[in-house]
């Protein structure tokens, strides 16, 4: 069963890498078209793809006055819908590859870093999928599935060997759901990150008629955050009562504790922010950049510092 885990792996890899080249060819498809249409007089026939302005993943017509798009929607392009089956069938054959792998190893598959980073792109395509439901912003999946094939091809690179336990992992129901719950937040966080990227190059101007509105943007990172925030606080908890029962102490500064304690600051202050006029807009979205940027240290910080949760396999 754990050839079937990694052969679904590799399938879920290959899927990811098709999704992704889906989503940029949507990008880049409604990027172009936008520019044809902004040069091409009114009246004259456009590409399928440049019928209109783009607001979130759907196509809109353009005004007959020429001053601008208004608000109608129709069917997302062909090339997005194929964006987003191949994404979910990527993510369900990594989730079943999980699945498989937890059944051999009988705990959840969060051993090791190659499981770990598993996991990780999984919750990132999962996250994704979620959120791409409710808000119209196929437009940057580019981004999320981008990092999440990183991610894959990163473990790709890892030992695969099913490999006992250190001593203070020896907690399979504890194991699972902290372990789980940070792969769960940090998935949703890339989704705020790639709206922060997007809200960055938007700008509150609405830069770019492809993307996604600012407000679109800035809703679903505050919506991602306020999903994830809350998983993140609470893995932190079980991680110091887990803590209490390895190592007969609740908080120690272990470099992977604290790098986990400055991320849920670093979303704590976003949330807070936001909610601030001066803040609220950039300064935000840039919280966003800079809070996955501590999710990517928390995750691989046993990599550069000793200390008690090395456990990576390497």
């Amino acid at each position: 069963m754990a050839q079937v885990s990694l052969l679904l792996f590799v399938a879920g890899v290959i899927a990811t890498a098709i999704g992704f080249a889906a989503h940029v060819g949507h990008a880049v498809l409604l990027a172009n078209g936008r520019r044809i249409l902004a040069l091409a007089p009114l009246g004259v026939a456009q590409p399928a793809f440049a019928t209109g302005g783009v607001t979130g993943s759907f196509v809109t017509s353009r005004a007959a006055s020429g001053s601008g798009t208004v608000g109608l929607p129709a069917s997302p392009t062909p090339l997005s819908r194929a964006a987003i089956g191949t994404t979910v069938v990527a993510f369900s054959l990594l989730l079943a590859s999980m699945i498989v792998r937890a059944i051999v190893v009988g705990r959840g598959p969060y051993g090791n870093l190659f499981e770990f980073s598993v996991a990780f792109s999984t919750s990132i395509l999962g996250g994704y999928l979620f959120l791409q439901r409710r808000y119209p912003m196929r437009q940057i999946g580019f981004i999320p599935t981008g990092v999440a094939l990183a991610m894959l091809l990163y473990a790709s690179s890892l030992p695969s060997d099913i490999e006992p336990l250190v001593p203070a992992l020896q907690n399979a129901p504890l194991l699972t759901i902290h372990v789980g719950m940070a792969v769960l937040a940090y998935g949703i966080f890339a989704t705020a990150f790639a709206a922060g990227i997007g809200y960055l190059a938007q700008g509150t101007e609405d830069r770019f008629a492809w993307l996604p509105s600012h407000k679109t943007l800035d809703e679903v990172a505050y919506r991602a955050v306020i999903i994830g925030f809350p998983i993140f606080a609470t893995m932190i908890v079980l991680g110091s009562w887990w803590a209490s029962i390895a190592w007969s102490r609740y908080w120690g500064w272990d470099p992977k504790e604290t790098a986990a304690l400055v991320t849920w600051l670093t979303y704590a202050i976003y949330l807070h922010a936001r909610n601030q006029r001066r803040w609220a807009g950039r300064p935000a979205a840039l919280l966003l950049v800079v809070g996955f940027g501590m999710v990517l240290v928390t995750y691989s910080g046993s990599l550069w510092f000793s200390g008690l949760h090395a456990y990576s396999g390497l």
